[in-house]
Parts: C-alpha cells; sequence; structure tokens
C-alpha cells in the first residue's frame, strides 16, 4: 500500500468535496498537521482513519489504494461555509449505507 497513492487521493477528494484540511482533522480528532503529512504522504493512516476516510468520501478503502477511483455517483449540496465534525459524521454515516447497499446489491446478481 502506497502511503503517497492513498495521501495523494485522499487530498484529490478533500478537494473536490470542497473540505478543509482543519475539519478534516476534526473529523478525525487529529491535528491539521497530520492531515497535511497524510496528504503529502509522510504518514500512515491507521485503520480506523482510513475506513473512516473511505466511508466520509464514499469509497471503499481499495479505492483509496488504486490509481484511479472511479467517480463516485454521490454527491450532495452544502449550505455554509464550513461543516462541523459531527456533520461530516453524518455524511460519512449517509455514504456508509449507501456504500454498503452498493455492495449487497452487488452480491445479489451474482
Amino acid at each position: 500500500m502506497s502511503t503517497e497513492l492513498i495521501g495523494a487521493n485522499i487530498r484529490r477528494l478533500r478537494k473536490k468535496a470542497g473540505f478543509t484540511q482543519k475539519s478534516i482533522a476534526n473529523f478525525l480528532a487529529v491535528d491539521q498537521s497530520l492531515v497535511s503529512k497524510i496528504e503529502s504522504g509522510e504518514r500512515c493512516l491507521s485503520a480506523d482513519m482510513l475506513e473512516k476516510l473511505s466511508n466520509l468520501f464514499g469509497v471503499t478503502i481499495d479505492q483509496l489504494e488504486t490509481q484511479e477511483i472511479a467517480e463516485s455517483h454521490l454527491s450532495f449540496a452544502f449550505r455554509g461555509d464550513t461543516l462541523s465534525a459531527d456533520e461530516l459524521e453524518a455524511i460519512s454515516d449517509i455514504n456508509r449505507i449507501a456504500l454498503n447497499s452498493e455492495f449487497l446489491h452487488g452480491l445479489l446478481e451474482v
């Protein structure tokens, strides 16, 4: 697992979603400098942080580890400049439900 690739994917997904490093840090309950180091590939993510971020961005952990992440059809519109850690947690929960639904649908097609 390449820390540089995962970090670059997290940075790209974070920017695409319009989140700041500070909001991600609050969501993960870490310092903003750690998020910066993760995005630059200097630090590894814990399994818990990896799962939380994959849910927040609506992608699987496997997708975070790949060169090209398929475009998610999940999208949300937000009002306001910043989102609290609780609001990001709610987004993460919704995305986790959607990802689980997609997984179960895939199992039923087999």
